[in-house]
Order: structure tokens, then sequence, then C-alpha cells
């Protein structure tokens, strides 16, 4: 749910950034620019010079250095430098700082967590830092290889990454049972919280298209080369025709979320009073079903392992599947009242870790409240009820409710387009396409892009997140 601006954030009351970074001009493809543009950057999706733009001003976290985090992704995300330090906080703490799990375990738990998505560009940095801590380089053969205790693992992160409501008190029991190659609960606490983190980081990783470091300076590489969108080839008049009415069609569409947006904030409060509980549940279970009809076409296909991955991914075919499918029984709904952050999963995870809580706590925080008054070209906006609806249709694909809100705002909010890149990028990260990316808010600057990743990770994890900690506390109960 999306919580109130934390004391002290600069950047309340609004939602995307200033015009000082940049936005694609009229008509523009993403990828293409004005002819000065680098030709190479930390995107494949976005124009370098607006990633260093945008990404070069003064931010909090610690310095890039040996260890520290992949660059490429604090670029990109150094178009929101009041998130970014949350993130850099919480990456620090998770992979660097005192913690029940040695520092070679927890790089790891990364790799097999980036594994499930076929995240090469994770999977390759925390290889290289698990060596330089001192990991056994047998160990990346394969999970095999690894000891057994980080084998037990691989149920768990395989849930997490695709279906988190399978997870139950019975897998966690599982790991803490008394033996030789038992969890303790704050070593497997640190664990979940890793393998959750780095499910979503992909999401990012994917939907930004953010390419290996050692790209910018050398060839992209084949999947993400430009030249497979055909934006390299030459505009025809037919093509900048269309290219106009394009953008006359991407200009009336912001225009015509401005207008839903005023209605719904008007008109809330007379819907709040009026609306029942009844109303309320038919509106999910209706976006619910909905959604059954937002998934990536046919022929974008599952990518196939990379070698290198292999070895670290049991049952590689298990991916996630919709909450609500035609002809099967349901789970039950996660409803939020019964299990929520703020109540519930925060006050366990501080007990357990005080510090990964209180900084779960600041991200989650950060990016509900991240917002500039700017919504594409307009300034002064309130888009409260639109990043509202972001959050909570992707906990709605993770089948978490919230009864205090009507998801009929989301289909007036969220075209197809933005649905199917969201769902996407969420659930199937590695079948996200430059297309996508694309034809999703022709209109609207790179970095409200970006803000919507930000959303997509914050929420993803937070969903997958409160069901691990769900089951946590059933055991312990």
């Amino acid at each position: 749910m999306i919580v109130a601006d934390p004391d002290g954030c600069t950047d309340s009351q609004s939602f995307l950034p200033c015009a000082q970074c940049g936005a694609a001009g009229p008509g523009e493809e993403v990828g293409r620019g004005p002819s000065r543009q680098l030709s190479w950057g930390p995107s494949v999706f976005i124009p370098a010079e607006e990633v260093l733009q945008g990404g070069s001003g003064s931010c909090e976290e610690p310095a890039l250095g040996a260890g520290a985090g992949p660059a490429n992704i604090a670029m990109v995300m150094g178009l929101h430098p009041h998130y970014r330090s949350s993130f850099w906080k919480m990456q620090d703490l998770l992979l660097r700082m005192d913690g029940a799990l040695p520092c070679h375990w927890r790089h790891y738990i990364a790799i097999m967590a980036a594994a499930r998505h076929r995240c090469s560009y994770l999977v390759g940095f925390h290889t290289a830092e698990f060596l330089r801590v001192g990991g056994d380089p047998a160990w990346l053969r394969g999970v095999h290889r690894a000891p057994e205790k980080l084998r037990g693992l691989s149920e768990v992160n395989k849930l997490l990454a695709h279906r988190p409501w399978l997870l139950t008190c019975g897998h966690i029991e599982a790991l803490l049972k008394p033996g030789e190659h038992s969890w303790s609960l704050a070593e497997l606490t640190q664990a979940l919280v890793l393998l959750t983190h780095h499910h979503a980081l992909a999401s990012f990783v994917f939907g930004c298209g953010i390419l290996p470091e050692r790209d910018l300076a050398g060839t992209p590489t084949s999947q993400d080369s430009p030249s497979h969108s055909g934006q390299d080839s030459p505009h025809s008049r037919d093509d900048l025709d269309s290219g106009r009415v394009q953008d006359c069609d991407a200009v009336h569409e912001v225009e015509a979320l401005m207008e839903r947006m005023k209605q719904l904030q008007e008109g809330r409060g007379v819907k709040e009073r009026v609306a029942s509980q009844e109303e309320m549940e038919n509106s999910f279970e209706l976006e619910k079903t909905e959604s059954l009809l937002v998934s990536p076409s046919a022929d974008l296909m599952q990518p196939s392992l990379p070698p290198d991955m292999l070895g670290f991914v049991e049952d590689p075919k298990f991916e996630y599947q919709d909450f609500t499918r035609r002809g099967e029984q349901t789970p039950p709904t996660f409803r939020a009242q019964d299990y929520s952050w703020e109540d519930h999963g925060y006050s366990l995870i501080s007990r357990l870790n005080p510090e990964v809580g209180q900084l779960l706590d600041e991200k989650f925080q950060a990016v509900c409240s991240l917002t500039y008054n700017t919504l594409a070209t307009h300034r002064g906006v309130d888009t409260s009820v639109l990043r509202r609806a972001i959050w909570n249709y992707i906990h709605c694909v993770f089948g978490i409710r919230y009864d205090d809100y009507d998801y009929s705002e989301v289909n007036q909010l969220l075209e197809r387009s933005l649905k199917l890149y969201i769902k996407t990028v969420a659930c199937y990260p590695e079948r996200t396409s430059r297309s996508m990316y694309s034809h999703c808010w022709t209109h609207f600057r790179h970095s409200e892009k970006v803000h919507v990743n930000l959303l997509l990770l914050e929420a993803r994890m937070q969903a997958a997140l409160l069901y691990a900690l769900r089951a946590i506390t059933r055991y312990m109960t």
C-alpha cells in the first residue's frame, strides 16, 4: 500500500522527475536522440547522455568501488537520487556489513536468486564478488557442489521467485529443523531477504534494459543490440508521418490520464462512503481474472538457460503462473489487512534483525513517496492515485488484496500496454523486450519509466517477503 511521505523527504507531493533529466523529443524512438548523444551507455533502452546527466548528481550512498554494487544499476537509479540512497544503504548492509551469514554465502545466494530469472548481469557481478571475498571456485560449477545447507534453499528460492503464495510454514520448518545442516532463524531471515532482493533487482535490470559494465566501451550483446529493433534504419516520409500521428495519440493519452486521475481524486471521498466491502472484493476478483488476459505473447517464450547458470537452477521450467487460473482451484487470497508490512512484517523482521527491518521500511517509504509534482510535460500534479494503482496492481498479480482499495481504479488508470509491461517485468522479467518498453507510456520521460521500475522492484520484493514472513510467523506460532 502507498504510504505517507517520510519526514524530511524533499520529493513529496509529486510523481516523476523534473525537466533536468530530459525527455525524448516528440516522435523520437526509445534509444534514439540528438546526434550528440553517446553511442552506448548503461542501458539499451535509455539514451546514454540522459542517464549520465540524470545520474551525475550527488547522493548519499557509498562511493562505488570493489564490492559496493553494480555500477550501471547505480547510474540508472541515479535518475532518482533520493531513492538510490535508500537502496544503496540496503544493498551495502545485505552484502558487506556484519550479519549472520558469511559474505561469500551472501553472494552465492544472490547468484542462486538471479539465475532463476536468467539474469546474466547479476550472476556475473556476484560471481566475481564471490571469488573476491574468498569463495570456493568449485561451488560455481553448480549448487550440487555447494554445502548441503545452501542446497536446501533451492526450493524456497524457486517458490519466492515465481509463485510465493505456495510457500508454507512446512518449508520454513524443514530448513530450521535441528540437524547438521540446519539454519538458524537469523541466518534464514537474512537469506530470505537476499533472495527476494535479488529476484526483484533482476526485474529492474530487465525492465530498464541494463547492460553489463563491460559493454559500456564495447559492443552490445546480440540479444540487446539496438539493431535488432530496427531503430538504426533511416526513416522514410511515411515513417515520419506515422510518427506524428503516434505523437498526437500519445499527447491525447496523457491528457486522458490526467482527466481520469482528477475525476478519481475528486470523487474518492464519496466513493469510499458508498462502496460496500462486497463491491471492493468483487473489484479485486475482476481485476485478478482480467489479468489472465495480460501476458507476454506466445512468441516470447522463456529464454533458454545460459550454460553458466545450468548448475544453479533446479526445475528450470518452473515459472510464474497466474494466481487465478481457468479451471483450477484458486489459492486463498492474501488479505493485506490480515498480514501487512506495517503491522506484521516490519515487526517480525525488526525483532530478528532491527537494522534490516529499519532500512527495508525506509526503502519502501522512499519509493512510495517518490514524486516530483510532474507528469510528462505537466507540473503541479498530484499522482498519488496513479502510484497506488501501479503498486496495488503488482500486488494483485501476486494474489495480495487491500480491502480498502477499489480495483476498478487500476483499469481506469493503467492502459493495457502498461499493464503488459508491468506484469512482464514483475513476473517474467527475462521476457521483457525493448518493444514493450517503448510502446507503453510513449509520451513520458525515460526517468518516469525508471520510476515505474522502482515501484515494480519494491512492490514485487515486498509481496514475496510478506509471504515468506507470514510463513515464519505461522511456524513460530
